[in-house]
């Protein structure tokens, strides 16, 4: 059997080092590179089309849900792994949503990695058996995910995901227009539609929705102000 690529995706090296090794351990699985944010991991997949894609959910300039979005539409064949620490399922919810073929907790077994990585290289959905709830035997069929998606209220663009990530981080209307490499007065029609579908006109306001929509986390925010 010939190896199985991987491109590891986590904004903590510490993470991404200890994951590197556990795989290594494997003899038919391989990491052939890493990334530490949401839009470096869409370009580096692109580049080097691995066979799986080990995703983190929360990291800077682009998370992990929206990089999946994002990486699907370049590659719709592409082969996502959320690997998080979140069993809540609405990130759950999510993955399923952006797209992703699996979900698996940081909590897990390196034989229940193993076989996650496994299952979504052969495009089969894997879902830890350790998240409350787990929908690998319900919301992985069509009608369910139909019924997940239904439930959305709000479907955001990508760009408008992307800005709302950036506003909740603290970056102001011009370092975004660097950061997307768009006009300034774009950047400002992206939020002033988000603000809108949205219903709420701060940013404190916008930072809360994006927190509580598990796009950032309490810690990526603060982190990004010091």
């Amino acid at each position: 059997m010939s190896n199985i690529t991987i491109l590891m995706v986590d904004d903590h090296t510490i993470v991404r080092e200890g994951l590197r090794k556990l795989i290594e351990l494997d003899r038919e699985l391989s990491v052939i590179g890493e990334a530490s944010d949401g839009r470096s991991a869409v370009e580096m997949a692109v580049k080097l089309r691995p066979n799986v894609v080990i995703m983190d959910i929360a990291m800077p300039r682009l998370n992990g849900l929206a990089a999946t979005r994002q990486l699907l539409k370049l590659q719709p064949a592409a082969k996502i792994l959320i690997l998080s620490a979140h069993a809540d399922e609405s990130y759950i919810k999510g993955a399923l949503e952006a797209g992703a073929k699996g979900y698996l907790l940081k909590q897990a077994s390196m034989e229940e990695f193993s076989h996650a990585i496994r299952s979504v290289h052969e495009g089969k959905p894997f879902f830890s058996i350790h998240v409350p709830g787990s929908p690998a035997d319900t919301s992985t069929r069509p009608s369910a995910r139909l019924r997940i998606q239904g439930a959305t209220k709000l479907q955001l663009t990508s760009r408008e995901m992307e800005i709302l990530q950036l506003v909740a981080e603290g970056m102001a209307n011009k370092a975004m227009a660097v950061e997307l490499n768009i006009a300034i007065k774009t950047v400002e029609k992206h939020r002033e539609h988000l603000m809108l579908k949205l219903g709420i006109h701060d940013t404190a306001g916008l930072t809360r929705y994006a927190i509580s929509s598990g796009i950032i986390e309490n810690s990526t925010q603060d982190t990004t102000k010091t």
